[in-house]
């Protein structure tokens, strides 16, 4: 029992060696703060804005703002509203127009669409040696 353990374990790691590091990267929720997020749930589409510092709003169909805070750590983006949190699985960055359903730790499948992202710092030109 215990080599069937340790040779999952050596096949895990040296699975995880071969994965690029993006892949492994633990997703921070900075391609998406102040960006809106179209969340779909049972029909529903609210609009999700992550603001910095942790600050959350939430805008419903009928254009109400509900406060919140969110947090992104462990393969999980958490959003506390009115005493209650729901978390979903995230474990890359969002990428703008390409929509993820992802199941709540409540249980719903709800449907999660970025409108837009934030560009990482762009890298400087490349320059001729010498000039």
């Amino acid at each position: 029992m215990k080599s069937r353990f340790l040779a999952r374990a050596a096949f895990g790691f040296s699975v995880a060696a071969l994965l690029p590091a993006a892949a492994v990267a633990q997703a921070t929720g900075a391609e998406v703060v102040g960006q809106p997020i179209q969340v779909t749930t049972n029909g529903v589409t609210n609009t999700v804005f992550l603001d910095p510092g942790g600050q959350l709003r939430i805008i419903t169909p009928g254009g109400a703002t509900v406060a919140g805070t969110w947090t992104a750590a462990n393969g999980q983006l958490c959003l506390a509203v009115g005493g209650g949190q729901e978390c979903v699985p995230y474990a890359s960055p969002f990428q703008a127009g390409a929509p993820s359903t992802l199941t709540s730790s409540c249980g719903a499948s709800e449907t999660w669409l970025a409108g837009a992202t934030n560009q990482g710092p762009t890298p400087p030109a490349a320059t001729e040696r010498g000039r």
